[in-house]
């Protein structure tokens, strides 16, 4: 049996985000967008090659920058409704006030900016929400300074835990490798996260084109509609992330060496694959609507061709039994096999047209 998937509901009031800070100085701290989690959970992870700490803290625990190279330090933030959190964490940090301004603006572009001191990076995180079996995204900001990484979400996230997993088990490269490979590492788990969330997109595209193929309905058109939405969203989401990584990769900033380089420029490869496979999935999408489209006009094309034929048919029979019931005298009364000859007529005639209908292949 055939999974039936559900449909997306329909769109919830947003908060307007520019209603908010319109008028405001540069550097205002304001947090605006969707309200997603009640307070806010710091998580410090520490390791190196020989050591790994993992630990929740509170903001009298909060650390400065470690200057020790041979560790390095990966504070993870889950959470923006704490304004005083995120300002602890800027001074902590010595972060400007307009990164501060984008971590709380959640409707950011992506995008990569270089301070000098660190790098700051904005990101669109895809989670699945569970109600619907959709896909909503998220913002995420990355900042790369010398022996750390800062992370920000706007609420509790799993998308992380493979890295995290990966430093504790001391698995992979990221215990040997600096503060660099962990923000790359971090940006690429969010990259295959896009391909889990892809597949399952191209599951719900195959459905929808199945059905489109063998039965469509009102309800195909509305899945069709919904898919689309889908892929505008993740297209927007992904492209400047392209720029982003091209940045890292094209070497724009000190703080990636070029060790790490070289796992860059393959993160740049997944990300243009990922484009390329959204860019499909969109074109396949315009073209099952121009089906759509195109299927129900040749329904209802056939309908009314039926109907015309009908109605062509019974022309020359409502004039023959229109002209045979005037007001004269009734034929039967002076012929009794007047009747029969009538229906005989009637049926020649309803019967040479439908034969002559097939013969031209117009039904």
């Amino acid at each position: 049996m055939k999974k039936k998937y559900k449909q997306m509901p329909p769109e919830r009031h947003r908060p307007k985000p520019y209603l908010q800070t319109a008028g405001l100085p540069p550097g205002s701290l304001v947090r605006t967008g969707e309200r997603k989690s009640e307070n806010t959970r710091i998580t410090l992870v520490g390791y190196s090659c020989s050591d790994y700490d993992e630990k929740e803290i509170t903001l009298h625990d909060l650390p400065g920058p470690d200057s020790d190279p041979a560790s390095v330090q990966w504070l993870h933030v889950e959470g923006l409704d704490d304004l005083e959190a995120i300002k602890t964490v800027g001074r902590k940090f010595s972060l400007h006030n307009l990164v501060l301004e984008d971590i709380l603006n959640t409707d950011q572009r992506p995008k990569l900016e270089d301070y000098g001191a660190y790098v700051y990076a904005v990101v669109k995180v895809l989670t699945r929400t569970d109600r619907d079996g959709g896909h909503a995204a998220e913002q995420a900001s990355l900042i790369l300074g010398k022996g750390f990484v800062i992370t920000f979400s706007e609420r509790h996230t799993d998308i992380f835990r493979p890295v995290l997993e990966r430093i504790a088990s001391d698995a992979g490269r990221v215990r040997r490798m600096g503060a660099d490979f962990l923000f790359y590492a971090l940006l690429d788990v969010i990259v295959d996260d896009y391909f889990v969330v892809l597949e399952e997109l191209s599951e719900k595209i195959e459905y929808a084109e199945n059905e489109l193929v063998s039965k469509p309905t009102s309800g195909t058109l509305t899945d069709i509609y919904s898919l689309k939405r889908r892929m505008l969203w993740l297209h927007k989401a992904v492209w400047p992330f392209r720029e982003v990584v091209g940045s890292l990769e094209r070497g724009e900033t000190s703080l990636m060496s070029p060790e790490t380089a070289v796992y860059l420029r393959d993160l740049y490869d997944h990300v243009i694959q990922v484009m390329d496979i959204a860019d499909t999935q969109r074109d396949i999408l315009s073209s099952m609507l121009d089906i759509y489209l195109s299927s129900a006009s040749n329904r209802m094309n056939e309908i009314m061709k039926v109907l015309t034929i009908i109605s062509t048919i019974f022309m020359p029979l409502s004039f023959i039994v229109g002209l045979y019931g005037m007001n004269l005298i009734i034929p039967e009364t002076k012929i009794p096999w007047m009747y029969p000859v009538v229906w005989g007529v009637v049926v020649a005639v309803a019967g040479s047209m439908l034969y002559y209908f097939k013969k031209k292949k117009w039904w």
